[in-house]
Order: structure tokens, then sequence, then C-alpha cells
């Protein structure tokens, strides 16, 4: 069962799986957003310019409520719309928290790895990249232990 769990916890803490879910989660989200700007702002002016060209006036309330009926709409609703968008931002707020909160986590579990030796150097004459094994440089045919002992007995 140990090794389940740690496989699962491996699993789910992997940055694909969570981008993964946190896209859906957002993306439901929005899919509000949009569904409140089509129900609450957009159909009732839709309503509205339907209704004219029926020839149905819209400050008469019992006309109004027949056209409402017909298109299955109500007034327009900026609270709704509005409420949605904020339901957005809390939920991103939410999740964004949360994302910042595991890949701390993810980053604390890393060791981090030893830095390497350098492999090369710079030639002080052509400043070409060198092995460093190098005792002439094969781009400018210096001899470098006599250039380091000159930079050694300059230092000093």
């Amino acid at each position: 069962m140990g090794k389940f769990t740690s496989e699962f916890k491996e699993f789910v803490l992997r940055g694909n799986v969570l981008d993964l879910a946190v896209g859906v989660i957002i993306g439901g989200a929005f899919q509000t957003i949009v569904t409140s700007l089509c129900d609450d702002v957009i159909m009732p002016g839709v309503q509205y310019i339907i209704g004219a060209t029926m020839g149905l006036d819209a400050n008469d309330p019992d006309q109004l409520k027949k056209m409402m009926a017909v298109l299955n709409v109500g007034p327009i609703n900026l609270g709704n719309f509005v409420a949605a968008i904020i339901n957005f931002l809390i939920m991103a707020l939410i999740i964004f928290i949360f994302v910042k909160g595991v890949n701390k986590l993810m980053n604390v579990r890393k060791k981090p790895e030893p830095e390497a030796e350098p492999t090369t150097k710079k030639c002080p004459f052509c400043m070409s990249e060198i092995a460093i094994e190098a005792t002439r440089c094969p781009h400018c045919t210096s001899v470098l232990e006599l250039a380091e002992e000159a930079l050694a007995d300059g230092k000093k």
C-alpha cells in the first residue's frame, strides 16, 4: 500500500497533471462568465430588438411579460454578470495560491545538483575556448604554461 500511495503522489504532483487540473477548473469558471454574459446581458438586448421588430411595446408591462415568456429571457441583470466575474477572480486567486504552494513544495523536495567541473578555459592571448588540459592553444599556437607563469608573476 505504501508503494501505491507514493506512486500516486508522484503522479498527482507531476507538473502535467497539475496544469491540466488548473486548466479544467479555470475553464469551468470561465464558462460561468460566458453563460452569464449571454443569459443576463446579450439575450435581453436581443429580446428587446425582436420585440421591437414584432411591434411590441417594451414599456408596456403586459407585452414585456409576453416577450419574456416567448424568448425565455428576463431583464438585463448586470449584477449577475458582475457576480460571475468576481467569483471567477476569487477562484483564480485561490488556485494561484494553491499552485504557488505546490511549486514551493516541489522545489523544497528537489536536491540541488552539484556544479560540474569546468572542461574548458580561455586562451589569454586570443580568448578562444580551449580544453582545460591544453598546454598550447590550437588557434593561436601560444604556449599556455608560459602565459600562466607570467600572469602569476604579475599578480605577485
